[in-house]
């Protein structure tokens, strides 16, 4: 069972982010607030999750948040920042976008950037620790989920409804076989050559 607050009796949002691994695609990132009495025995790390459950608990979550958001950086605003400072400014969008003001933010993982002038805390694989930690790897996902699905129509030759931009052989191989896309992150490894590659997810 997930922790529902990392500090009582402050207004506290949950961040996250989703696709920072991928070779294309944009970065998402959300915010949630829940309120106090939240609780949810499925609630889990999206990367827990199937996807079915995570469609299911999407829903629950926006129906019962007190606040949430999703903000996100495309593959052009990756290339010119880089993928981590991309990653916390997605988080930096979602937390613009909360009708609720929070009184504390916690952030899975171990790098963010000060927002505004809100206390944070970062906190390793916090996803699997914390209720509005994971309620953000949710939306993050599902929403970024929801734009490789409308990305792969318009370009089916890389199965984005499969990988969803991530270094999968077969994606890889398109690669090879079609070139790359107006959404692939050029700075990216794209091919998995001897560059260094590091898995963020």
């Amino acid at each position: 069972m997930l922790k529902p607050y990392y500090h009582k009796d402050v207004i506290e949002a949950g961040c996250d982010e989703a696709g920072r691994g991928c070779l294309a695609g944009p970065v998402y990132a959300a915010a949630v607030i829940l309120p106090p009495d939240f609780k949810s025995e499925l609630l889990n790390d999206s990367k827990q999750l199937s996807e079915r459950k995570r469609y299911a608990l999407r829903e629950v979550i926006e129906r019962e948040a007190l606040a949430w958001a999703v903000g996100y950086l495309n593959n052009e605003e990756i290339d010119r920042i880089n993928i981590l400072r991309a990653s916390i400014l997605a988080m930096h969008r979602a937390l613009d976008g909360l009708k609720v003001r929070p009184e504390e933010v916690i952030v899975d993982g171990n790098r963010f950037s000060p927002y505004g002038n809100l206390p944070y805390t970062t906190i390793v694989k916090g996803d699997g620790k914390y209720m509005s930690i994971a309620a953000a790897s949710i939306l993050a996902k599902t929403y970024r989920d929801d734009y490789m699905f409308r990305l792969h129509k318009e370009f089916p030759a890389y199965h984005w409804d499969s990988n969803k931009g991530y270094p999968t052989p077969a994606h890889r191989q398109a690669i090879r076989e079609n070139g790359t896309s107006p959404y692939h992150r050029l700075t990216f490894n794209l091919l998995g050559s001897t560059q260094l590659e590091f898995d963020f997810e």
